[in-house]
């Protein structure tokens, strides 16, 4: 799995121009599930996800996780992170999990995330969706499980 977490003030996603998630202060997380990823790699993930810090403590040190600062997480889908990009100008999505096998560990991930006592809100998979966001920093990492 590939998350791209971005610490964000707020971030929303729309889907039809229907409101689908919004959070307030957290991390808006772009997750990719690729053709190797299990249900152990999901666990990792939002375990991870929980507990990575890049929320800045009182010496203005990325000490905190989302966790520390009862933070919201935003997860949208976005197969695109998957991409091999290192031959050519298109991208191959060769390593990318097949769709059904995709959900089931996206869903996966969230339903790990739901159970911290933390405000967890999601994209709609497979769908054409809008994501607005106020960055906080900029602070952007992507994370491997």
């Amino acid at each position: 799995m590939r998350a791209l977490i971005q610490r964000v003030n707020s971030a929303s996603v729309r889907v039809d121009e229907q409101l689908v998630g919004q959070i307030s202060k957290g991390l808006l997380v772009l997750l990719a599930v690729e053709a190797d990823d299990d249900s152990q790699s999901a666990e990792k993930m939002a375990a991870k996800l929980l507990d990575y810090r890049v929320f800045n403590d009182h010496n203005n040190k990325m000490n905190l996780s989302v966790t520390d600062v009862a933070g919201e997480l935003l997860v949208v889908s976005q197969f695109t992170l998957a991409a091999n990009t290192d031959k050519g100008l298109r991208p191959s999505f060769s390593s990318a999990a097949e769709p059904a096998l995709a959900k089931r560990l996206y869903l996966d991930c969230v339903a790990q995330l739901k159970a911290s006592p933390l405000k967890v809100e999601m994209g709609q998979f497979a769908a054409d969706m809008q994501v607005a966001l106020v960055n906080d920093g900029p602070v952007t990492f992507m994370l491997t499980s």
